[in-house]
Formats: C-alpha cells, structure tokens, sequence
C-alpha cells in the first residue's frame, strides 16, 4: 500500500464480489469446475460468512490462465498447480528485491549526505597534505656539542 487511506467502498481487482454463476460465465467454465478447482488449491475464492464463494476480478483472470494452460496447453492440474505457485513465489521475490533496492537506495542516500556533511566540517585554515617525492639523497645530523662552562 502507498500510504494512503483507501476509500473502504472503492472496488480493485482483489475485491471478491462475484458468485460462483457470475465467475463461471465470466470464466466460460461450468460451476462444478470452479468448485473442483477450490478444492485442488488452483483458484482459491474468499468466502462468506454463510461460506459462499465470492470470486475477484483476479480470480477471473487465473481461471482463465487454468483454463488455457489446462485446454491449449495440454498441461494437468497438478502442473498448474505448481506454475502458479512458483509463479507467485515469483512475484513475492521481485517484491522482496524491490523493498531491498529501495532500502539500498535510501542507505546509500543517506551515507552520501553524512559524507557530504563531514567534507562540510572541514577546517579550511588547515593545509592540505601533499606527498614528498623520495630521493635518494643522506641527510647526516650531527648534534653541536655543548661547549663546557667555566
């Protein structure tokens, strides 16, 4: 969610809202499919208090996925099964690079302004180092002797 409150009447593609007559044509499948596909796991609808299935515009939409998986495809329920579970482990995963590339993101953010704000606290009176070239040259020091005292 972005932040902001919801308005608790607006309807998106999660709300369940449809009955199993209403999924079913909209899925072009029979009841007793939808029903089937519940108890496997495929599609799995919300449910009212009096237990009545209420199906989502994304239900819809993965009903028909089933439908052109298990009719064009030739695949069996057991194999959509586990397309859309790894699938979904799909979408969860780029959720979770998501979240970390925005806390990535906001880290370095913040390590950029904390190094901004030390070169910032620099004392400019300071003289900057700079390298002395090696030489080959001997420098010999030799302590001046002390004259004795009368």
């Amino acid at each position: 969610m972005d932040g902001r409150r919801r308005n608790p009447y607006e309807l998106t593609e999660e709300t369940p809202v449809y009955v199993i007559s209403v999924a079913a044509q909209l899925s072009g499948l029979h009841p007793q499919t939808l029903r089937q596909y519940d108890r496997l796991g495929l599609v799995s609808p919300d449910r009212t208090a009096g237990r009545g299935r209420r199906y989502s515009a994304r239900d819809i939409e993965l009903l028909r996925q089933v439908q052109q998986l298990s009719q064009d495809e030739g695949i069996n329920l057991a194999g959509i099964k586990r397309i859309i579970e790894l699938e979904n482990q799909v979408a969860a995963l780029q959720s979770r690079v998501a979240e970390l590339q925005a806390a990535l993101d906001g880290a370095a953010s913040a390590m950029q302004q904390r190094e901004a704000a030390v070169h910032a606290s620099y004392r400019r009176d300071l003289v900057p180092y700079q390298e002395v070239q090696q030489t080959s040259a001997l420098v010999v020091w030799r302590p001046k002797r002390q004259q004795p005292s009368d």
